[in-house]
């Protein structure tokens, strides 16, 4: 997802959204564009992902991400089966279920990596 998509997303959407790492995100003001901003969420429906969403936007970083059903970046993010980034691991260019809007259906999904410095996914 583009960081203006994801923008957009946060400013339209009707999911109940935590900051987490830092304030709530301004979708009128620039990105810091070595910053990765992910979004993952709770609930799936169908091909829709909603409900009660996290978002991250910051550095490098391991994210505990229990009950993740769906997420999105604004670039490519390392997804885990165990807590601590380990375990069995998928990158989201690869998705093997994606969603509307850029999301990819992630069940089981315990945390993701956010390397900064990957290309846009």
């Amino acid at each position: 997802m583009t960081p203006e998509g994801m923008l957009h997303w946060l400013a339209t959407t009707d999911a109940k959204l935590t900051y987490v790492g830092g304030d709530p995100i301004n979708p009128l003001t620039t990105l810091n564009t070595a910053a990765v901003m992910v979004v993952y969420c709770s609930t799936r429906i169908l091909n829709v992902c909603g409900g009660t969403c996290n978002v991250y936007n910051g550095g490098n970083t391991c994210l505990y991400t229990p009950n993740a059903a769906c997420m999105a970046s604004t670039k490519n993010v390392v997804f885990c089966s165990t807590p601590y980034c380990s375990g069995t691991c998928g990158e989201l260019a690869s998705c093997p279920a994606p969603l509307d809007g850029g999301f990819c259906a992630t069940p089981g999904v315990q945390s993701i990596f956010t390397p900064a410095d990957h290309p846009t996914a």
